[in-house]
């Protein structure tokens, strides 16, 4: 499989790249729906209602307490499928990275066509006078952060109930629709409307690195069921 996997990098050269979070676990950041997952711990309220538009507007302070417990990954560093995806992008292969993690590591791993569906936990803003605050001011704040004109700074992460952004997700299809090779891993595929993405791929090789079987396999062209750092660390970027 990792032999098929080179021959059709090698023969590609507009790959795009579709991630999710098994691309960071391995760079020490919990997922959401594995049974280790943070879906699957004990909260006094359900983490799918405390990362929602409603529970933040509603419940900030509880809010807070769990963004700040469970989403702080700035001290995180690049994992192996980052550094690789760079060397690939900087070989002039890899042309995009649609990514629906928060931790931004994308671009800590100096990756430069970076399209994060979900936001990024760096980016934060004041909701009433629009300043922007780094992900440390938020995470290093007592209780929730506000922002010295007194209105409540959020991060421009997409919680539930809200839309995805129209910039990010333009450039995402259009990355996808133009690719000769998709590679998609680290994700399960379940989460809409990210995964739904995929369908605009119409190029020569779709293949998905995920450990366990995805909604998307009988479409690929090859599918691995490894972790990525298993992966990528066998194949030879060429360029």
């Amino acid at each position: 499989m990792i032999d098929e996997l080179q021959k059709m990098i090698n023969e590609s050269n507009n790959i795009v790249f579709f991630g999710g979070a098994g691309v960071s676990t391995e760079s020490g950041i919990p997922d959401f729906r594995s049974k280790d997952g943070l879906y699957n711990m004990k909260y006094k309220y359900n983490p799918e209602e405390i990362l929602s538009h409603h529970f933040f507007l509603n419940n900030t302070s509880e809010f807070y307490k769990f963004y700040k417990d469970k989403m702080n990954c700035l001290d995180k560093e690049p994992s192996t499928c980052h550094k690789f995806l760079k060397k690939l992008e900087d070989s002039g292969k890899l042309k995009a990275i649609v990514t629906q993690n928060i931790d931004g590591l994308h671009t800590k791993a100096n990756s430069t066509h970076v399209y994060e569906l979900h936001g990024s936990v760096h980016r934060n803003y004041c909701m009433k006078c629009g300043k922007f605050y780094s992900g440390k001011v938020v995470f290093d704040s007592k209780n929730i952060p506000t922002c010295e004109c007194g209105g409540i700074i959020k991060p421009d992460v997409v919680l539930y109930e809200e839309a995805l952004d129209n910039y990010t997700v333009e450039n995402s299809i259009k990355a996808i629709s133009s690719a000769d090779m998709l590679i998609i891993g680290g994700t399960s595929l379940t989460v809409y409307p990210a995964s739904g993405l995929i369908n605009y791929f119409h190029g020569k090789y779709l293949v998905i690195i995920n450990k366990q079987t995805t909604p998307y396999d009988n479409m690929a062209n090859l599918v691995i069921n490894d972790s990525l750092k298993n992966v990528f660390s066998k194949i030879k970027v060429q360029g």
